[in-house]
């Protein structure tokens, strides 16, 4: 009776094993304050970090200041669900600061006339993996905000980097994305302690 038990259970473990596989790549959706999809940032682990693949259409043209959050909520129009900086380290904000920056800090996007922007960023020292620097941290996970204006790379706590005008959430979970692209349309919105 034992022998049936313990052999029943062993299917079990080693699907629940196959389920609970690490995401190393992922494609995020970025949607403006209204609910439109203004293009899809494909997140993927790399050895020296996360490198991040912009294919943006649709925004406003210009430099505009890209951050990593440390929650995975997007609730338009103003994103404050997102929540502060992914900043597990505690650091001061910003890539010019001599004892920053926070890990969510990434360099400024100057986006074209026509509201494209193509290109690639690191987040260096940040993982898909699990750990302290993880941004799938279980299945919250964490976002993408693009704000209207660039970020200076000093100024406490945000880089007076305007007001957020876009987000796309990193997580394991689907149906996280799927509530992302309805809450630009309910317009639903908590607040949070950066700009």
């Amino acid at each position: 009776m034992k022998k049936i038990i313990i052999s029943s259970c062993i299917p079990f473990f080693l699907l629940t094993a196959c389920m609970e596989q690490e995401v190393t790549k992922k494609d995020v959706e970025i949607h403006n304050d209204v609910g439109d999809k203004v293009g899809t940032i494909t997140v993927e682990e790399e050895a020296d970090g996360v490198k991040l693949d912009f294919k943006m259409d649709g925004l406003p043209p210009g430099e505009h200041g890209v951050h990593i959050h440390e929650k995975g909520n997007c609730d338009a129009p103003e994103f404050k669900t997102a929540g502060n900086h992914f900043n597990p380290d505690q650091k001061p904000h910003g890539l010019l600061h001599p004892e920053g920056a926070h890990a969510g800090d990434l360099p400024n996007i100057i986006v074209e006339d026509d509201g494209k922007f193509e290109g690639s960023l690191t987040a260096p020292g940040v993982t898909m993996k699990e750990g302290k620097m993880s941004l799938m941290k279980r299945m919250e996970g964490s976002s993408i905000v693009i704000t209207n204006k660039p970020d200076d790379g000093m100024t406490q706590p945000s880089g007076d980097s305007g007001k957020r005008i876009a987000c796309g959430i990193i997580s394991k979970n689907k149906q996280e994305q799927e509530k992302e692209g309805e809450s630009g349309k309910e317009g639903q919105n908590k607040p949070g302690k950066e700009d």
